[in-house]
């Protein structure tokens, strides 16, 4: 029994290293027989595996290979069952076991076939072997995968009878070991399988030969970096010089239309003839007045009926509007600015630039040089270390040979004594043989002894839970028998006692909830109040802004009828105020002159040139 656990355990081995998607099955056949050959006769004694079981072990690895994808649907699906909690390394010898009991169960026996079964774990084989003979699974999901790889009539006929004829004794086997484990687990404290350290089959590599160095080549003299390299394209230097000339003519343009813009806007004399000369000098007022602020009065009445939102809309137009304007004179009586200073800074700021940029060229200059000069002094430091690594890689090889050298005799040595310990071990073989028989007899009859004392104690443990369970099931019949109390009397003042925090009784409920809607129905009060409150102030700033636009209005009215009966009066014009100056002055304040003839003061009744009252246009 010992032996074919070590046969399987040689399989199991050889099936762990096999993998499906890179090996292929008859190469991998061929590496496992010779590494099985390549190991003396002796230490095959020592594991105790004949040539006979060489060649049992060669059997079901090819066997295993061969309907690997049959063994794979089985296992997977118990993994997947009823091995959920089984380990993924076991995989292996479930595909043994699946194997053996599907091909190989007619040519071992039933006899040879429990001794295997034995040599494995007690559990994971019964727990397989339960599920594998399962009726259920054989003849219903088993038999459809099979059939889809192979002919239904082949695999009904070669694998589901036998292994339906086998079942029986299968199962009573499966029983029979299931029984002696619980009995072994209840009984006994079952000792950890001690980790027995295996020696690593490893080949001694052969020495590496040394390379030999290869040349140091010679670098040729490089070509000088030309010195167009350094300098930009004449292509470039004349886009360069274009979008200069581009962007002064533009900046002249825009001083031009800055200088003289709005002029076609201006109104002249009735029938006067339009001015021919663009650079017409336009004359300066002598003075400008202030235009007196408007007193606002508030109305009896509010004669407008809007909306909140046209109310709010129309309230900030006004506010814009009145901000707009108080900007536009604070401007004008500040007087505007002049490009010539813009212009002087501008030339300042393109000679920096161009000085900055023959600089900055100039460096670039400067470190190319210093990069080449830098580059010739790497060159012949990096020829120099190659010269050193040269002769120290020299020195290491002479090294190398020599402990090579060494080597070669230790080894031969260590071979020799490896041959004289082979031998004496071939002379001993006899021996061991019959002293393992001898052992491996009296382990079956103490097993065969453990084996009759574990039944009996499990038949006397099985009529001892029996007897408890009969006195269990009298007592609960006499309990039933007894009356029993139906109804309940509930306090309501009393606590349950469940051990749940905050736990109250039925009134402290009932008075806590009727705290509570007292104090929603004060905030909802609470709420009530505010909001009629913040209506009333909404509507109070409604009328604040209607108040301001009225007045706004009504003084708007009253300026331009002001205005269009001075008019009347005087017979005044656009073009007339314009045209008063008094001799030259620069074009900012020409052009504000220009703007501030569209709003001119309210004329006042002290004594002086009148003017027109204000333009309520906007700028």
């Amino acid at each position: 029994m010992a032996y074919y656990g070590k046969c399987i355990d040689v399989v199991i081995e050889q099936l762990d290293r096999f993998k499906p998607e890179k090996d292929i099955p008859d190469q991998f056949l061929e590496a496992a027989s010779s590494s099985l050959q390549l190991l003396p006769a002796w230490l095959f004694a020592l594991q105790g595996l004949s040539p006979l079981k060489q060649a049992f072990v060669m059997e079901v690895l090819s066997g295993c290979l061969e309907y690997w994808k049959l063994l794979t649907i089985v296992v997977d699906a118990f993994y997947v069952r009823d091995g959920r909690l089984c380990l993924w390394a076991d995989y292996s010898l479930f595909q043994v076991l699946c194997y053996l009991a599907t091909f190989q169960l007619d040519e071992l026996g039933f006899q040879l076939f429990c001794s295997i079964i034995k040599s494995q774990p007690t559990r994971k084989t019964c727990k397989f072997l339960r599920f594998f003979f399962n009726p259920l699974n054989l003849c219903s999901w088993i038999k459809d995968e099979w059939s889809l790889i192979y002919e239904t009539a082949h695999v009904k006929k070669n694998w589901i009878n036998p292994l339906m004829r086998w079942q029986p004794e299968i199962q009573e086997l499966v029983d029979q070991l299931e029984g002696v484990s619980a009995s072994q687990t209840a009984i006994f404290k079952t000792k950890a399988k001690v980790t027995e350290p295996k020696e690593f089959n490893l080949t001694t590599p052969r020495p590496r030969a040394i390379p030999v160095p290869e040349p140091v080549p010679t670098m040729a003299k490089p070509r000088q970096v030309p010195r167009s390299t350094y300098q930009e394209p004449k292509e470039q230097q004349q886009l360069q010089i274009l979008k200069r000339h581009n962007r002064l003519k533009a900046e002249e343009l825009l001083l031009r239309a800055n200088v003289e813009e709005l002029r076609c806007a201006m109104p002249r004399a009735h029938r006067a003839p339009p001015e021919q000369d663009s650079k017409k000098k336009l004359g300066c007022p002598t003075h400008i007045q202030k235009s007196p602020k408007l007193t606002f009065y508030r109305p009896d009445n509010i004669p407008i009926k809007l909306n909140t939102a046209a109310i709010l809309r129309e309230g900030a137009l006004y506010q814009k509007q009145v901000e707009k304007e108080l900007q536009r004179v604070d401007k004008l009586v500040d007087g505007a600015g002049d490009f010539s200073e813009f212009l002087e800074w501008q030339k300042k700021m393109q000679a920096k630039a161009q000085e900055e940029q023959l600089a900055a060229g100039e460096c670039r200059r400067l470190q190319g040089k210093l990069s080449h000069e830098e580059a010739i002094l790497a060159r012949q430091n990096l020829i120099q270390e190659n010269k050193q690594k040269a002769d120290q890689k020299k020195e290491e090889t002479a090294e190398l040979m020599l402990q090579c050298a060494e080597r070669r005799l230790r080894e031969a040595k260590s071979m020799k004594e490896l041959v004289e310990q082979v031998t004496e071990a071939q002379k001993n073989v006899k021996v061991a043989q019959m002293k393992l028989v001898k052992g491996r007899q009296q382990i079956v009859q103490e097993v065969m002894e453990e084996s009759r004392e574990m039944l009996q104690r499990s038949a006397e443990a099985a009529r001892e839970e029996q007897r408890r369970r009969c006195e269990l099931i009298s007592q609960l019949r006499a309990l039933e028998t007894q009356p029993t109390r139906k109804g309940k009397l509930v306090d309501l003042t009393q606590i349950p006692g469940y051990g749940v925090e905050g736990e109250m009784s039925v009134v402290e409920l009932r008075e806590r909830l009727a705290l509570l809607r007292e104090t929603q129905r004060r905030e909802e009060e609470e709420k009530r109040d505010q909001i009629i409150q913040d209506k009333r102030a909404k509507s109070q700033e409604l009328l604040n802004t209607l108040e301001q636009i009225s007045l706004c209005r009504k003084a708007m009215g009253k300026t331009a009828a002001m205005r269009r009966s001075w008019k009347s009066r005087t017979g005044w014009s656009w073009r007339g105020a314009a045209s008063v100056g008094c001799g030259p002055c620069s074009p900012g304040i020409r052009r504000s002159h220009r703007r501030a003839a569209w709003r001119l003061p309210e004329p006042r009744p002290a004594p002086g040139p009148p003017y027109p009252p204000p333009d309520p246009r906007p700028p």
